[in-house]
């Protein structure tokens, strides 16, 4: 089993086929998006694919450490928009085969109109040994 991160991103990605901003869907659209991605989630729960996901707020601080009695920072840099990130779910399955094709899945989801949004997810493995210095160069 191999865990994989799927992530959902507000703007940056390149853009779905039904690319329309959750925020001009009606509430009946939301709910059927959010009633598809419970969906899944249960489905996966029960073939033990499913670790955990959530939904995040668009809204976030960075946060810094600056030094021994100092209070951290709370400003600036300031994320690109594609590091705006909606939410995410943890899966561990068989294949790096089998987390793409529950990725493509999840990418249906419906969206504006009742029809499949089709948006891009990011796929990232977790990282299961550390890097020698010469691989990440």
């Amino acid at each position: 089993m191999a865990k994989y991160l799927l992530l959902k991103h507000y703007r940056g990605a390149p853009a779905s086929v039904n690319d329309v901003p959750m925020d001009q869907w009606t509430p009946e659209e939301i709910s059927a998006h959010m009633q598809y991605m419970h969906d899944f989630a249960a489905r996966l729960e029960k073939t033990g694919e499913y670790v955990d996901g959530q939904a995040l707020a668009p809204e976030g601080t960075w946060v810094r450490y600056d030094g021994e009695g100092r209070p951290p920072v709370t400003d600036g840099p300031f994320a690109e928009t594609k590091d705006l990130i909606a939410g995410w779910m943890v899966i561990d399955v068989d294949s790096y085969e089998r987390a793409v094709e529950l990725a493509g899945e999840l990418s249906a989801a419906p969206g504006a109109g009742g029809k499949p949004i089709h948006e891009w997810l990011e796929l990232r493995p977790f990282l299961t040994a550390t890097p020698n210095v010469t691989e990440c160069h």
